[in-house]
């Protein structure tokens, strides 16, 4: 190995199977770097695209007959693919993809991830972010047929009295089925006090010691002879390993639930100018310790700077989006951001790849995760992958799309557009809840894409659509669907 190769993964002289593994997968993507460094291999977009249109059209293959609980999921993980990559679908393949989603609609609220299956938080969240982007107003649009009712009264018999919620009914908790419901609140105008009471605590108690999240906590009550008693805040234990997904999911949680939080301390603060009181202070969690472990996740250079999902494993494609999407969520709560007011110089690299180091104040390598999605990810027969020599997939295609996405784009909250945003609000008549849907609303939809500041490896022949950080959907999407529900008319950006 020359003096100029990258050092590999120690073993300490004592190998064992996990670093015998680590040390095969190192030198099978130090294989797929080009000789000339300068020379990366372009975003085979048509390959891509025709490998989209092929599932979507003509059926995915018969391997994915295993998936029949998830179709949801395969139309999500397409459809939400073309737009990254900036494609509309014709009229004819928006109504079929509709008319498959309605289909999935239980007839007791939510949506189950077949015809006939019984409702999930996980499927409902896919088949309503496809909706989001296929769907319209109208007869056979998809947007009015939803029961909005009934989706309200299946996310609360679902709802837990430590704040969590049950992905299906007699199912397990999970934080990933709490993202997935917030999600849908949001889109479809749904957020009240009552379906959010506890969900900060839970959300809270899922970080484990390392700094990422576990997919749930253990609950424990004081001793009453019927009922739950009284839920002891002191023992939640996080239940499990801090995990790439789940600490996507916790934190685009956390970050949901803040409207929540600032309009549930402003009645705190009027009440207690009246009535003294005494209460416990609101669930936080550790920002330091999470940075510090989302920046670990993501791997060294014989890496080619992927992400891993946990302490210990290898590196995966699928981890640029769930860790590497983390980093804009942690910046719009003021934790590892850019320092990048002073300037609006569009920082992207050039055709031969160069790159300048000196612009970019990010706390992660953005350069590299476009490396190793561009050099390891794009499989050779089209669509994207885990890490070779693995096969490409509908799931793998969609979170590596998404992931050079938050690694090209700058999209935080801007409090310029949230402004605009909430001076056009307009009360309705007879909508609850009005202040916390107005905050949610404006804070939404105040993401967006800092202008002359994209990061794109490879030059603009590389630029992918920027995509939400919370809700994985184009803003255009976001956007279209959320002024639907609410009511409002969205100005257009100053």
């Amino acid at each position: 190995m020359s003096m100029d190769s990258p050092r590999r993964s120690p073993d300490d002289h004592h190998p064992t199977d996990t670093s015998e593994l680590q040390l095969e997968i190192e030198s099978i993507l130090l294989k797929h770097l080009p000789l000339d460094p300068d020379s990366l291999p372009p975003l085979q977009r048509q390959q891509h695209l025709q490998y989209l249109v092929r599932n979507l059209v003509q059926g995915f293959p018969s391997r994915y007959i295993s998936q029949d609980a998830s179709q949801a999921w395969l139309l999500y993980w397409t459809l939400q693919s073309f737009g990254v990559l900036g494609v509309v679908l014709d009229p004819g393949n928006k109504q079929r993809a509709i008319d498959k989603i309605l289909a999935w609609q239980h007839p007791e609220g939510g949506f189950g991830g077949g015809p006939g299956q019984a409702a999930h938080l996980l499927t409902t969240y896919a088949s309503v972010s496809a909706l989001a982007i296929v769907g319209r107003p109208g007869a056979g649009g998809g947007w009015d047929q939803i029961d909005r009712e009934k989706l309200y009264a299946f996310f609360m018999s679902l709802k837990q009295p430590d704040g969590s919620f049950l992905v299906t009914h007699h199912a397990e908790v999970d934080v990933r089925g709490m993202y997935c419901l917030l999600v849908v609140a949001y889109l479809l105008n749904l957020l009240t006090p009552e379906l959010l009471q506890g969900t900060p605590g839970f959300i809270a108690s899922c970080q484990t010691y390392e700094g990422g999240f576990s997919s749930a906590s253990q609950p424990y009550y004081t001793a009453v002879a019927e009922g739950w008693g009284t839920l002891l805040e002191d023992i939640r234990p996080s239940l499990g390993e801090a995990h790439g997904g789940y600490t996507f999911c916790a934190l685009a949680s956390w970050v949901m639930i803040q409207p929540y939080l600032e309009v549930s301390q402003s009645r705190s603060t009027t009440a207690a100018t009246t009535t003294p009181t005494t209460t416990r202070g609101n669930p936080s969690i550790d920002y330091k310790r999470l940075l510090r472990w989302l920046v670990q996740m993501q791997g060294s250079e014989t890496e080619l700077g992927g992400f891993k999902g946990r302490t210990n494993k290898l590196v995966d494609g699928c981890y640029s989006w769930w860790v590497g999407g983390c980093f804009a969520l942690l910046a719009s709560l003021g934790v590892g951001g850019h320092a990048h007011d002073a300037g609006n110089q569009e920082h992207t690299a050039d055709g031969n790849g160069e790159w300048d180091d000196d612009t970019d104040e990010s706390v992660w390598d953005k350069a590299a995760l476009q490396k190793y999605i561009l050099c390891a990810a794009q499989h050779p027969a089209a669509g994207l992958r885990d890490k070779p020599p693995k096969g490409a997939d509908a799931y793998h295609t969609l979170y590596c799309l998404a992931g050079l996405s938050a690694a090209q784009h700058t999209v935080r909250p801007l409090p310029a557009r949230r402004a605009e945003i909430d001076q056009a609000w307009c009360e309705t008549l007879g909508s609850s809840h009005q202040q916390l849907r107005r905050v949610a609303f404006a804070d939404a939809l105040a993401w967006s894409e800092e202008e002359g500041l994209s990061h794109v490896l490879g030059g603009s022949v590389n630029r992918v659509n920027a995509t939400h950080p919370v809700f994985n959907l184009t803003t255009t999407h976001t956007q279209g669907i959320m002024s639907y529900f609410y009511k409002q008319t969205v100005p257009r950006r100053t």
